[in-house]
């Protein structure tokens, strides 16, 4: 599938796919997945867990453990350059300096050992190449940047001397602080409260137009990249089986999956209206069901649904979706 688009891409994922082989089977988490991010971008990359969603993000910046896990087939292509074929070393280079990830619980990606400032010090002097002083000053600038009052005093604390929603801050100004043309924030606000939840996803929308940068943002729900996405591709089964723009997702959905994720999430407006939930359970991913992935769980399923696994149809202009009866759809 080529997206076509009148900016060039920051970005091109093609035909990728990771696989991780265990002793009962091959788990193929990612399958032949093709997406584009744009310079200044915010694309939402959305689905249950279990889905591919994280194993995207961490396939681009080769952080898949290995064993068991393996990317099998495609390209990653940055700037034109593909990902894939680089040396250890120079993937070293990209990873914090060109492109930054933000991952979901920042107690497991914090050392507790080292305060706030040095982990946020030693990526600007690792990629940046200034000494301490100056990575000092300008850490102290990040933690400003992502709105930790006093940022003088916070960059000599520990991490759980921290908030929940601190922590998630520093990891965003750590992720940051070496100005970088993409960042992948997998679950940015999963462990948040409601309230603490929209204020960082408002705030990576304001550093991301102040800097910049793209932004690839992994969610499992659809509901909080209304106000912050360009586009949204959604993924089931390892699969992309919709991408749009913001407005044609939640205008005119032509998945039923999507169209189950969206009926799942809560309106203030309609009080009486209520939540239907997507019929079954997401399919094992060393037994997945022959044809459409999604036919077990879907109402407009009929016998071709089972017979052979759809391509990514255009539906019109940059909309696609892997359905067969995507007219009928919504």
């Amino acid at each position: 599938m080529k997206q076509s688009s009148e900016k060039s891409s920051l970005l091109e994922v093609r035909d990728l796919s990771t696989h991780f082989f265990t002793e009962d089977g091959v788990v193929r988490a990612v399958e032949n997945v093709s997406l584009e991010i744009h310079p200044e971008e915010i694309l939402a990359l959305v689905g249950e867990s279990g889905c591919g969603k994280s194993v995207t993000g961490l396939s681009i910046l080769r952080l898949i453990p290995v064993p068991p896990g393996r990317i099998v087939n495609g390209e990653i292509l940055f700037e034109g350059r593909d990902l894939l074929q680089l040396e250890e070393k120079e993937m070293e280079k990209v990873r914090g300096n060109e492109i930054s990830m933000v991952f979901q619980e920042p107690m497991t990606s914090l050392n507790p050992v080292f305060t706030i400032g040095d982990q946020i010090m030693e990526a600007i002097e690792l990629h940046q190449g200034l000494d301490k002083s100056e990575a000092r000053k300008r850490a102290i600038e990040m933690l400003d940047r992502v709105r930790i009052s006093s940022p003088e005093t916070r960059i000599d604390a520990y991490p759980h001397q921290l908030s929940g929603g601190m922590r998630q801050r520093a990891m965003i100004a750590m992720a940051l602080s070496c100005q970088p043309k993409l960042l992948i924030a997998d679950e940015p606000t999963t462990a948040l409260d409601v309230t603490i939840q929209a204020q960082v996803l408002r705030l990576l929308k304001e550093i991301q137009r102040e800097m910049g940068m793209a932004v690839m943002l992994i969610t499992h729900d659809l509901g909080v990249v209304a106000d912050i996405a360009d586009r949204v591709a959604v993924m089931y089964a390892g699969r992309i089986v919709e991408l749009a723009s913001i407005e044609a997702i939640f205008g005119r959905m032509r998945h039923p999956y999507t169209k189950g994720l969206l009926d799942s999430i809560p309106q203030l407006k309609e009080k009486t209206r209520r939540l239907n939930a997507i019929p079954g359970q997401v399919p094992n991913p060393m037994d997945l069901p022959v044809g459409c992935k999604f036919h077990p769980r879907c109402y407009l399923m009929v016998e071709d649904c089972k017979k052979e696994e759809p391509p990514l149809f255009r539906t019109d202009g940059d909309h696609f979706s892997r359905c067969i009866r995507w007219q009928e759809c919504c």
